[in-house]
């Protein structure tokens, strides 16, 4: 408990219930379905036959479904990470941290929603001719935002996080560069493939177990002493 000088006022310092350190294992888990899930219904090759949008148009669907949920939990998980750190959060790296992320999501829903005007609009035109044109620039669209813009600012926020580790001492060396070194990967090789999305969520799954395992281990760490 902690006092307002000058006043009998006391308050207790407000801390994210435990359950939320599953936010980002439910983040890893939707997040990665979804990806699957589109990337199964959806071919690599750019310039591949249409017909995929009308034969995984129940897959395509089912990921849109999912994929806000695991905006809503990765949203949890940075308050996770906040609530980790406490009052060692650095202003600096932890405003790339929010920033990075937050541009992350943004092009991961601008991605999945360039995915349902194409399967809407297919499934309108039915018995029509459609413009083929538009679907393949859709699917390159889609492409490049996720697998270009969207996963170097995962990397960015991976960076941003690892330092502010490596800063506080609040995890492991050994969980820092590892973060470093998939970051690095996601910064500079530029990969289309669509699977290689797939890091930065088991990269948040992997950091939410080891919280919830570290909260589990020291259920009191975070209890705030008394003045």
């Amino acid at each position: 408990m902690m006092k307002i000088s000058g006043t009998d006022i006391e308050y207790r310092r407000l801390t994210t219930p435990r359950a939320a350190a599953f936010a980002g294992i439910l983040f890893g888990l939707l997040f990665s379905a979804s990806l699957a899930l589109l990337r199964s219904a959806i071919p690599t090759d750019i310039s591949a036959d249409t017909s995929w949008v009308e034969a995984g148009a129940w897959k395509i669907n089912l990921a849109l479904g999912l994929m806000p949920f695991a905006g809503i939990a990765y949203l949890w998980f940075i308050g996770v990470v906040r609530d980790k750190l406490g009052e060692f959060e650095d202003k600096f790296f932890s405003t790339v941290f929010f920033g990075s992320s937050l541009l992350f999501l943004a092009m991961v829903f601008i991605s999945m929603a360039i995915a349902g005007g194409i399967l809407t609009t297919y499934l309108m035109i039915s018995g029509e001719t459609p413009d083929y044109t538009v679907i393949y620039f859709g699917r390159a669209l889609m492409l490049h935002i996720s697998n270009v813009y969207a996963l170097r600012m995962a990397g960015v926020t991976m960076i941003s996080l690892a330092t502010i580790w490596i800063r506080t001492a609040s995890m492991p060396r050994w969980l820092a560069v590892i973060t470093y070194l998939l970051a690095l990967a996601l910064l500079v090789v530029v990969n289309y493939s669509p699977w290689v999305t797939l890091v930065f969520p088991a990269w948040v799954l992997l950091i939410s177990l080891f919280i919830l395992w570290m909260r589990l281990k020291h259920p009191d760490e975070q209890i705030l002493a008394s003045d």
